[in-house]
């Protein structure tokens, strides 16, 4: 089966970008369009008025999808250094999983790459981590990228 689109989550963390320069060089090898996808959550108010006032002109960069936003562009970056060519970004507001799971639907992706950053912690194993989810919830192939050293 030839993929036609793959979509890898990314935070702008070091660790996502190896999931995406695999994702990448898989779309590249495989002629596939390559989403990058970012969830963010809204800022709330008062914290939004808090960074304002201490970023003054910068403030903007933390408001509304901008940190989103600068994670894929760095993200596009490690994608095109990997081989892919066509390239889409897509900012999502809400939680991770949602947001990916949503994307990949809207994308019509047919695999779902994720890093495996949080499978081997304590927390993951409590309360979830977001490969684990997106594994159960995906309603196409999903590729766990070995990210981490899981220690």
């Amino acid at each position: 089966m030839a993929y036609r689109t793959v979509l890898v989550g990314t935070d702008g963390s070091a660790s996502s970008f190896r999931a995406v320069s695999a994702a990448a060089s898989l779309a590249a090898a495989t002629g596939a369009t390559l989403v990058l996808a970012c969830a963010y959550l809204p800022m709330r108010e008062s914290s939004r008025a808090a960074a304002a006032d201490a970023l003054g002109d910068l403030a903007y960069k933390v408001s509304g999808s901008t940190p989103a936003d600068d994670a894929l562009r760095a993200a596009r970056e490690h994608a095109v250094a990997a081989g892919a060519s066509q390239i889409v970004l897509a900012a999502e507001e809400g939680d991770a999983v949602d947001a990916l799971v949503k994307l990949a639907g809207t994308h019509r992706a047919d695999l779902l790459v994720v890093g495996n950053r949080g499978l081997n912690s304590l927390a993951g194993r409590l309360l979830g981590s977001v490969p684990s989810s997106v594994t159960h919830r995906a309603t196409c192939d999903v590729l766990v990228v070995h990210t981490t050293s899981g220690k």
